[in-house]
């Protein structure tokens, strides 16, 4: 029987999602430090997948915490070359060094999400996209940070596809949600099979 359904997230991208796709829900930030959260999460590195599947079960947990019997949707996404996983750049300088890294090669989004109710983790999901750069110039870079401004310093990996930044790039594997950090497809079947929304 459906309950409270919560979304254990303050993105609003991810809230325009749920809310374009017909659900009904509350939203509430998790309460934690993720930096510190993902220094803490193991003794050894994880893989980025797993990273983004355990930040998730965390904010999904904390929610729940202050919820009883709601069913909290927790969201992470990592993006990774390879085993390195990127965050969001301080400035410009570190936007350019990482965006030459990443040009001529294949990065990852890893998207996850689970559902959680009364600390109990019921279903998980990572799903990835894999997004190719072009081989642009450094002049060509200049020219896009100079563009783009701080609009760089907002997404990891420092571009918005849905803006200019999708001139970095020559190929994209994967759906829509996991670029935008929500696998809802998966998500939606999960809730059908739940009994949370119709089918």
């Amino acid at each position: 029987m459906a309950g409270k359904l919560m979304l254990a997230s303050a993105s609003q991208s991810r809230r325009t999602l749920m809310e374009n796709a017909g659900l009904q829900f509350e939203t509430e930030a998790a309460r934690i430090d993720e930096r510190a959260a993902e220094a803490g999460i193991a003794g050894e590195p994880l893989p980025p997948d797993r990273l983004a599947l355990e930040l998730a079960r965390l904010k999904a947990r904390d929610v729940a915490s202050r919820n009883p019997g709601a069913l909290v949707i927790g969201c992470d996404q990592t993006m990774s070359l390879d085993d390195i996983v990127f965050h969001k750049p301080a400035d410009i300088d570190e936007a350019r060094r990482n965006l030459k890294t990443l040009r001529g090669k294949t990065h990852r989004l890893n998207s996850a999400v689970v559902l959680v109710r009364d600390n109990r983790v019921l279903w998980e999901n990572v799903s990835i996209a894999e997004l190719s750069m072009r081989a642009f110039s450094d002049e060509f870079l200049e020219r896009y940070l100079e563009r783009t401004g701080d609009a760089v310093l907002k997404s990891v990996g420092c571009y918005q596809l849905e803006a200019e930044g999708i001139r970095l790039f020559k190929g994209i594997s994967g759906d829509y949600f996991t670029i935008l950090g929500l696998p809802l497809l998966p998500l939606l079947e999960e809730l059908r099979t739940l009994g949370e929304i119709d089918g």
